[in-house]
């Protein structure tokens, strides 16, 4: 803790000849009665008021000295702080396609995929983790950090309307979802990159293909993860018709060769989730992988901390003034 005005603190070595003003010279101002004999009061005992009587100097004390630190505006520092932690550096390539919305998986693919990846994340404290989206485009939601809970926070706010509302092509181009994820581990420094690609269809859309993108991260000494999201056969699929809802039955055609490829050609692994628990499994393995060293620069911002002591000089000052007017009430 440091003080922004810290010239204040000299106003505390006026507490020195207060005490000896106290000490030596208030009793000569208080009133009193002349006695011809005191004999008959020397072994009288004392009354608690008055063995209590210095609590209203220590208080007056306390107080004055709570008021000069609070003027003195303690303040935490700004400071830098580097680590050397265990982690590795990880993007994770979602696919936000309208065909997410299938309901083959509770509530439904997207959200299932979105709860799993958020306890994949917060059982990673130590990891670089970025978030790329595609559905027939490509884009970096969140760069990879180690503030997760922004990450957390821009993955629950990943949502498939994006592409239903006409904001980016609809489709499944896992070849340039991959590929935006490759070009944020490129400059890496970790020991250990991951990309770990989560789609529910066949490559339809895109101008890099799946394949080349693989190449590209094979050549990067990048691992790719493949996940084929869905359940076997058909799925059930909310369509709207005017203003309502219907469900009908959609094929589940999710392209496993491909994604094979991928993981084969960048030494990942390729996995297949048909429900929520073999998808948390799936992750969960991932999470085994080995760990590398990474430097971490840590910042904590400048804050005020002269409230806390205001108010107990206030409340120090108000005790004080409330004992003086009721237990140590002198008349005359």
């Amino acid at each position: 803790m440091e003080f922004a005005n810290r010239e204040y603190l000299f106003l505390l070595l006026l507490i020195i000849p207060y005490i000896i003003w106290y000490v030596m010279f208030r009793k000569k101002s208080e009133p009193t009665i002349r006695m011809a004999d005191t004999n008959a009061f020397r072994h009288a005992p004392r009354s608690w008021r008055v063995m209590l009587m210095p609590l209203q100097l220590l208080l007056r004390l306390l107080a004055f000295t709570l008021l000069v630190i609070a003027l003195a505006r303690p303040q935490t520092h700004n400071s830098w702080k580097n680590e050397t932690v265990e982690g590795i550096d990880i993007m994770l390539a979602m696919d936000v396609s309208t065909s997410m919305l299938a309901e083959d998986l509770e509530p439904n693919r997207i959200e299932a995929a979105k709860k799993v990846a958020a306890e994949f994340i917060a059982d990673r404290p130590n990891d670089n983790i970025g978030l790329t989206i595609f559905a027939g485009e490509a884009f970096t939601q969140c760069p990879m950090t180690i503030d997760h809970a922004s990450l957390l926070s821009l993955l629950n706010n990943v949502r498939t309307d994006i592409a239903a509302r006409g904001l980016i092509e609809d489709g499944t181009a896992i070849g340039m979802g991959l590929a935006s994820a490759v070009s944020r581990l490129k400059d890496s420094q970790a020991k250990s990159r991951v990309i770990i690609l989560l789609t529910d269809g066949s490559n339809n859309r895109g101008d890099i293909s799946p394949s080349t993108a693989a190449e590209i991260a094979q050549s990067l000494g990048i691992r790719v993860y493949t996940i084929g999201v869905g359940t076997n056969g058909n799925a059930r699929y909310p369509l709207m018709v005017g203003n309502r809802v219907q469900y009908v039955q959609i094929p589940v055609e999710i392209d496993t060769e491909t994604l094979k490829e991928i993981a084969q050609t960048t030494n990942g692994n390729f996995y297949r989730a048909k429900d929520e628990r073999e998808l948390r499994q799936i992750y969960h393995a991932i999470d085994q992988l080995e760990k590398s060293k990474i430097d971490v620069q840590r910042y904590s911002r400048r804050y005020e901390a002269y409230q806390q002591f205001a108010l107990a000089a206030l409340i120090a000052l108000a005790l004080e003034l409330m004992l003086r007017i009721t237990i140590f009430r002198r008349i005359p």
